[in-house]
């Protein structure tokens, strides 16, 4: 295996690593499919286990035969860069927790109905873009036994590298794509959709519709405003968590494990 190690950091292959953007990793390299970043060999196994394709990998020279032996095994001739606590520290801006980084090829995103085939629950994440919220949602869904996450065009990338991180690599996972419209898309497909907001005639989750529905679709909306009255008053279903001490809503990461666990955690 070539295990290139590093006395500089000025070395063109390691611009995945450090000096490109999230847009860039996403579009630039790779017109066909982009790269993504995953950190810590948890989260490495995870994507690898699901089939992502490696690209090379940044490692602190003692995890080579340490907590990143059978990561380097697996990638046979792809390289492994690797190098001081301190160097790695210069390269990337900050000290690295796990101390492993792998570059990753980025899937071609699979038409929404391929997705949902089998899928009789959703999570649609509308407008959200805080990529903390983004990783917590993927977490949740995972755990709590949805089939699939679909995403606005106007969302937070999931394979954004801090979205992966705070999911532990739940983005592996769970089935997800892109869509247009939260709706439309859904009710072509024979979901019903149950749009989380704040409306004096919203149901609570444990609501029978809700649970007897056959193929069901949560709707999450951004974090300050919410979903937008379009999207809500074209759902078959308005949703809301009942609320104590004048409380008058979750975090939407917070929301989606409850609504999560109440339409599918039981199953």
């Amino acid at each position: 295996m070539p295990i290139i190690r590093l006395t500089s950091t000025d070395v063109p292959e390691l611009d995945v690593y450090c000096r490109l953007t999230e847009t860039q990793l996403r579009n630039r390299l790779h017109s066909e499919s982009g790269v993504f970043i995953a950190e810590s060999p948890k989260v490495i196994r995870t994507a690898l286990g699901a089939g992502y394709e490696p690209l090379s990998l940044l490692c602190e020279e003692r995890h080579l035969t340490g907590d990143a032996a059978d990561i380097v095994e697996r990638l046979g001739e792809r390289p492994i860069f690797t190098g001081s606590r301190e160097l790695l520290a210069e390269l990337t801006g900050y000290t690295l927790t796990r101390g492993v980084l792998c570059a990753m090829r980025r899937p071609t995103a699979l038409p929404a109905e391929e997705v949902c085939r089998n899928a009789r629950r959703v999570a649609v994440i509308d407008s959200v873009t805080d990529t903390t919220n983004i990783g917590a949602i993927f977490r949740s869904a995972a755990a709590l036994g949805m089939d699939a996450v679909l995403l606005t065009r106007t969302s937070c990338d999931p394979l954004n590298r801090r979205s992966i991180r705070v999911s532990m690599g739940s983005v592996f996972l769970v089935p997800w794509t892109w869509i247009d419209d939260a709706n439309d898309d859904l009710h072509r497909m024979g979901f019903q959709t149950a749009a989380m907001a704040l409306k004096a005639d919203s149901i609570p989750p444990r609501h029978p519709a809700l649970q007897q529905a056959e193929k069901l679709a949560v709707i999450l909306g951004t974090e300050g405003d919410g979903l937008a009255q379009d999207v809500i008053d074209r759902a078959d279903h308005t949703v809301c968590i009942p609320m104590a001490h004048g409380v008058d809503s979750l975090n939407v990461a917070a929301a989606a494990a409850i609504i999560f666990w109440e339409v599918a955690g039981g199953r």
